[in-house]
């Protein structure tokens, strides 16, 4: 058998503000209002185990769709209209002085030369201070910003695991990286022992760190909140730790790890890093994550100051609504329409590659595939947050990419376009430019174009893997989800090849060849990813295999697909927790064996007979 090994998804899991990733059911929540029936009751009983809403009836199914997607900030995270800051409050004596009681405990180390300290008890001093002090003064403020694309209400994650104050992204990783492996239907000791223990590879990271009050975050601002600054804050905060987590915690993998940051696009930049590992033969087994957790005022502020965010007073305007009235939150983001900026949002998204021969001798079930990312700086910058040039390549590449393995009949008739689609001014002008000139240029008309922010917010460095999870669901259930929050395309928007839709679409997904998958993050980090379908790796495996192996697969598969029907019962029924092993099979120096051939590790060998890359210039 020649040719590369294919990078097949077998597996994905997470969680934002649709809902839990696997079996489709976060998808299922973006496209409710077209799914049957009885896909609409699995969908909001799979919402409920998450959620445990105390209603029941007609009221049972408001609660669940009003308190899942983007809405109004809620008071889990924050109260929008009252932020809590300090207030510099600074002080003038005019002569009098500033005088006090104060508690002997609560006297700075170093006295201000202004002040003058006289006992008043056994436990309190009295305090004088001539001449200028400035205080910060706790006080509370209207936040401009109230809608965030939020998990749905009442999910906690760091409930469900001993989370030992783990910051909320770290949280959304573990919960994540389970769901991801228990959509597998495979036994994960299986796997493990059918792969080298260097054979794995877990690439996953956030883009911002870990900025809540359990992380970094907590580190800069616990002095000046007057607290202590923790052993935990520094570490835990760190923007890799999504993949140290998932290795230590859940899988207990030694093999390659790491993320790669590039803002928006980080999580296509991971899945590029997954693909060359299967591609190279370096890795069999590959995790693919992000996890950001940006809804905090700190953030959220750091974006408004851009004018990135949509605010309540930019979305009035947009709606022509007087002063005071409250915008509708849901519709704060609006992509390739009039709009005022994007919407921040929570998520965490893990994808299971493996190999081809791996998945057809495991029987696992073909999700699609993942088979190239392409990555594209934008040179010169005038402003490091505009967009660039870049992006024209990274789509392009991925476009040719497709038509390479598809053709240029599929390629012209079986596609779709997930865009980066954020809400703001720039973008729906930029990206539609560059979707628009490169299906000219490739002679695709009428090519479907869905933005799934509209649903989900922007959830920073796990964007497009909420847009990879979502068009695996595309391509299940034959459903492009419509961009809901619009009603007209803006008029500066490029669409004279392109297929924009409020409204749902059925599609055959039997018809379906692929998916460009695109992104644009700040600093000119543009990733553009070609995904095949289902149907597409399908036909190509048969090629690949003879009748027999494929009788095999199926086989084996019809095993795998019962397992992953009893996890997902098993989850909408709330029996199964997360997969946390802390304290778990810890492995130390005297499991490590080695000689000049191999290291083995609790009896496992790992070789080191590598081969010279550079033979030719070696004696």
């Amino acid at each position: 058998m020649g040719g590369q090994a294919l990078p097949v998804i077998v597996g994905f899991g997470g969680i934002n503000g649709a809902g839990r990733a696997s079996a489709h059911h976060a998808f299922r929540r973006m496209v409710y209002s077209a799914l049957p029936q009885a896909q609409r009751q699995r969908t909001l009983d799979a919402l409920a185990a998450l959620m445990r809403p105390q209603v029941s009836g007609a009221g049972r199914e408001r609660y669940i769709l009003d308190h899942t997607l983007v809405r109004r900030v809620e008071s889990q995270h924050f109260d929008p209209d009252s932020v809590s800051w300090n207030q510099r409050f600074p002080t003038q004596s005019n002569g009098q002085p500033v005088s006090f009681d104060l508690d002997r405990k609560h006297l700075p180390e170093q006295i201000p030369p202004d002040w003058v300290v006289t006992p008043s008890s056994d436990s309190h001093v009295n305090v004088k201070i001539v001449g200028q002090q400035a205080f910060y003064l706790p006080t509370h403020r209207e936040f401009e910003v109230k809608a965030a694309g939020q998990l749905p209400t009442g999910f906690e994650p760091g409930q469900l695991y001993p989370s030992r104050n783990h910051p909320r992204g770290l949280q959304m990783s573990v919960y994540a990286a389970s769901d991801a492996l228990g959509s597998l239907g495979l036994d994960w000791e299986t796997v493990r022992r059918r792969v080298g223990l260097d054979q794995m590879s877990v690439y996953a990271g956030s883009a911002m760190g870990q900025l809540d009050g359990a992380g970094t975050g907590g580190m800069l601002k616990a002095r000046y909140l007057g607290q202590r600054v923790t052993s935990k804050f520094c570490p835990l905060g760190l923007a890799e730790m999504p993949a140290d987590f998932v290795n230590a915690y859940v899988l207990g993998s030694l093999g390659s790890t790491g993320a790669t940051l590039g803002a928006c696009a980080s999580f296509l930049y991971n899945l590029r890093n997954g693909i060359e590992d299967i591609r190279q033969g370096r890795a069999r087994v590959v995790f693919v994550g992000s996890a950001e957790a940006p809804v905090n005022p700190e953030v959220m502020e750091g974006y408004a100051a851009m004018g990135a965010l949509a605010t309540d007073k930019g979305l009035r305007q947009l709606d022509g609504l007087p002063d005071g009235q409250e915008p509708d939150h849901r519709r704060a983001c609006r992509p390739f329409a009039e709009n005022c900026g994007f919407t921040i949002a929570e998520s965490a998204q893990m994808v299971v590659l493996l190999d081809d021969a791996l998945a057809l001798e495991l029987g696992a079930t073909v999700f699609g595939a993942a088979t190239d990312v392409f990555v594209n700086a934008d040179g010169y910058k005038k402003s490091i947050s505009g967009p660039g040039v870049g992006n024209y390549l990274t789509v392009a590449k991925a476009v040719a990419a497709a038509r390479a393995m598809v053709g240029e009949q599929a390629l012209r008739s079986g596609g779709l376009v997930q865009a980066h689609g954020t809400g703001t001014p720039q973008n729906r002008v930029t990206e539609s430019a560059i979707l628009d000139a490169t299906a000219r240029a490739f002679g695709i008309s009428g090519w479907p174009v869905a933005a799934v922010k509209c649903y989900l917010g922007h959830s920073l460095a796990s964007a497009s893997g909420d847009q990879v999870t979502a068009t695996l669901g595309s391509w299940q259930d034959g459903i492009i989800p419509g961009i809901s929050t619009i009603g007209e395309i803006a008029a500066d928007v490029h669409h004279s090849h392109l297929a924009f839709s409020s409204s749902h679409r059925q599609v055959d997904p039997r018809q379906q060849a692929y998916a460009v998958v695109n992104s644009k993050g700040f600093g000119g980090n543009n990733a553009t990813a070609t995904l095949l379908s289902p149907a597409t790796v399908t036909r190509m495996l048969q090629r690949r295999y003879s009748k027999d192996q494929w009788r095999a697969w199926e086989q084996a598969n019809e095993g795998v697909r019962e397992r992953q029907q009893e996890y997902d019962d098993g989850m909408v029924a709330g029996r199964i927790k997360p997969v946390y092993k802390f304290d778990h099979g810890v492995l130390g120096d005297a499991d490590v064996e080695m000689d000049a051939h191999e290291v083995r590790i609790a009896g496992r060998p790992v070789s080191l007979q590598l081969a010279s890359p550079y033979a030719d210039m070696c004696p």
